[in-house]
């Protein structure tokens, strides 16, 4: 494919994951084109700045990325603190999107409607490689058609969270009532409080971005009277593996979680409703009517508001003219699923790994960060980072840097993030972490967001 070689590199997505791509596409002299659907670098990360990490800084930069930075003089955050979203954004990510190089590739407000290959759908074949990736996007100056040597997609999956409903469907009634759902992570102790101060508050999910979401709603509940907590999950033993989840993936952390949560429950002021299926979803009298199945029967439950803590999923519709080989059970590629199945896997025994694993039957294009999971919740950053790093290599003609993967991890797992369903996140208040380590701590942190086995998932038993 010498003949492509003039061609830029596609990344779809401007967070952390699709900028350290950016970085390590310029070391190498390829020329990088970002495609950010929001309008500004970290658009996801911004929905819950509120979220303090989990993971240090250390964990939380890219090399190649610091690399560039260096020369202007910017000075990286003390490496065992921990940042709010908000401040990943501002201290790490804008200032390296302002790089000349980076500023003059970014494309805000660019949404990607499709990707193929020139003259090709996916049925054709022959001469399928010689052939450059076309990339239709719809921005500022209105549909586009990009012709790239490779595509590299960190769209991440915030922007597709997992329905409420049982077998991975919507509950019927879903799409009608979405005035009553909140996004995930809402800011319930900060600048979202008013919505549930007062009201009826359900929260439907097992993983930690649940526990997360309560422990602030525990918070507005003590302060304003009426406030009503109930959280609804699918399995009958979710709620104590939660509880007693600190030894899942080797974050001590979430044991103090799982004993703050038991303790909101204990005390009553969270109403925990197990075996809890949701059947139907529907508005009437200026409330919402959760419909579910139990199996002492059908149950009823009215409430003012509804927070999804279900996980998220990859949205695959702009790759269908793609050539794809996906896991078929958490929709990664293929070679990586079995290495990140949360049924068998914590953030913390995910391998490293790199091009060979993250590729698909259509030559140069790769998923990768939170997207290369499909439905799994355990990525990392820094996994993310190294992804980048050998997949980069790849394109570039670089086997042997693509083929040799590395990654020092704190033992514990480190605990970093590029949200919509990881293993990197943590307090959404403002407790703070012992600085003695990753996952060392001086007082109970609400170890928030998608973060280690159980985010999101509505377990069975």
């Amino acid at each position: 494919m010498p003949e492509q070689r003039h061609l830029p590199v596609a990344i779809i997505g401007a967070g952390p994951i699709g900028l350290a791509a950016a970085a390590h596409l310029l070391e190498r002299g390829l020329t990088p084109l970002i495609l950010e659907k929001g309008d500004a670098v970290g658009a996801a990360i911004r929905q819950w700045g509120h979220i303090r990490l989990f993971s240090p800084w250390q964990y939380n930069i890219d090399d190649a990325a610091h690399r560039l930075l260096k020369p202007t003089g910017w000075q990286a955050p003390r490496g065992s603190a921990l940042p709010f979203g908000n401040e990943l954004v501002e201290a790490y990510l804008e200032p390296f999107a302002a790089l000349p190089g980076i500023a003059a590739a970014l494309h805000l407000n660019t949404e990607v409607l499709a990707v193929t290959r020139q003259g090709m759908d996916k049925t054709r074949t022959l001469h399928r490689e010689d052939q450059p990736f076309l990339v239709r996007v719809l921005g500022p100056r209105g549909l586009e058609d990009h012709l790239v040597q490779a595509v590299l997609d960190a769209s991440g999956t915030w922007s597709q969270p997992n329905p409420l409903g049982q077998a991975g469907l919507p509950a019927p009634g879903e799409s009608a009532v979405h005035a009553f759902i909140t996004q995930p992570l809402p800011d319930a102790a900060g600048k979202d409080r008013a919505r549930f101060a007062g009201k009826r508050v359900m929260v439907v999910g097992a993983g930690h971005s649940a526990a997360n979401t309560l422990l602030s709603l525990g918070q507005v509940a003590k302060a304003e009277p009426g406030t009503r907590l109930i959280w609804g999950v699918r399995g009958s033993g979710s709620a104590q593996r939660l509880y007693g989840g600190g030894d899942l993936d080797g974050l001590p952390a979430r044991g103090a979680l799982g004993s703050r949560l038991r303790s909101l429950v204990e005390d009553g002021v969270v109403e925990l409703l197990t075996s809890f299926t949701i059947t139907e979803l529907e508005a009437g009298d200026g409330a919402l009517r959760v419909h579910a199945s139990s199996p002492e029967g059908a149950r009823e439950v009215e409430v003012d508001v509804l927070v999804p803590a279900t996980g998220f999923r990859p949205d695959l519709r702009m790759l269908r003219e793609l050539r794809l080989e996906l896991d078929p059970a958490v929709e990664a590629p293929r070679a990586l699923g079995p290495l990140i199945d949360p049924e068998f896997h914590s953030c913390g025994t995910v391998p490293a790994h790199g091009a060979a694993v993250l590729a698909h039957p259509d030559k140069d294009f790769y998923l990768v960060g939170m997207k290369s999971y499909g439905r799994a919740p355990t990525f990392l950053l820094a996994t993310g980072y190294e992804q980048v790093r050998s997949v980069v290599a790849a394109v570039a003609g670089d086997d042997d840097a693509a083929a040799s993967v590395h990654l020092d991890l704190p033992e514990t797992g480190v605990c970093s993030t590029d949200l919509g369903g990881s293993c990197d996140t943590a307090s959404s208040g403002g407790e703070m972490v012992s600085q003695s380590g990753c996952c060392g701590q001086s007082e109970p942190v609400s170890l928030g967001v998608p973060t280690g086995l159980l985010h999101g998932r509505m377990l069975a038993d």
